[in-house]
């Protein structure tokens, strides 16, 4: 494997690592916080797409999407705030993570803009029924919601989604470019009885009945 011939003689003490790069500006570090300000409750009630990353006890990591419409994500407090559940796989990783470790990093995206905020701090898995009620985006209580003490809140430069043209359909790759989901889960299950049809006829109904 690749990895490990590269790993033998990666880089593992931080001050090797920093003698590669010069220092953060005094800008870049003073704009980490602790709280929820003014600005990052508003940039999180306009966000509609959230990454969630987190780990197991031994250190396997895991990050994964979750999207509502603009404001799904509540902000609790100032230093607070709650992602409800929606319906998904069912495989729970990132619940399982933050039942066993008790750490989320965060990171809110708002379509159309290239600034994004990055949420690092203490989180649970809460069933609190007054706090479930609140947490209505799709119509109804979610049966629980990963709850977020942000203990490092800190806003991005554009530079990573000004880099990609996420937002500029005339640089996005044709349709067919890329493998779509289904071809992607065909490959995954290497199943040879099933056919790429009746994959897509399966994801196709999911969805149906998640956004009922």
């Amino acid at each position: 494997m690749i990895f490990d011939a590269l790993a033998a003689d990666a880089i593992r003490e931080p001050v090797r690592l920093r003698a590669l790069y010069e220092q953060p500006s005094a800008m870049v570090r003073r704009k980490q916080v602790d709280r929820l300000h003014e600005a990052a409750r508003r940039l999180i009630g306009c966000s509609s797409l959230v990454f969630v990353a987190t780990a197991d006890a031994d250190g396997n990591c895991d990050a994964t999407p979750r999207g509502g419409p603009p404001g799904f994500v509540a902000v609790l407090d100032e230093h607070t705030l709650a992602i409800p559940d929606a319906t998904g796989n069912r495989r729970l990783d990132s619940l399982h993570n933050i039942a066993a470790t008790g750490k989320a990093g965060l990171l809110f995206v708002v379509p159309g803009r290239e600034a994004t905020l990055r949420v690092n701090g203490r989180a649970c898995v809460s069933e609190d029924p007054e706090l479930l009620a609140r947490l209505t985006p799709v119509g109804k209580p979610p049966r629980t919601a990963i709850v977020v003490a942000a203990d490092e809140v800190y806003g991005h430069c554009p530079k990573a989604l000004l880099r990609s043209a996420a937002w500029r359909p005339e640089r996005w790759l044709p349709a067919d470019a890329a493998p779509s989901s289904a071809e992607v889960t065909l490959s995954h299950l290497g199943d040879p009885a099933l056919t790429l049809e009746q994959v897509v006829a399966a994801e196709e109904e999911s969805l149906r009945l998640r956004y009922e």
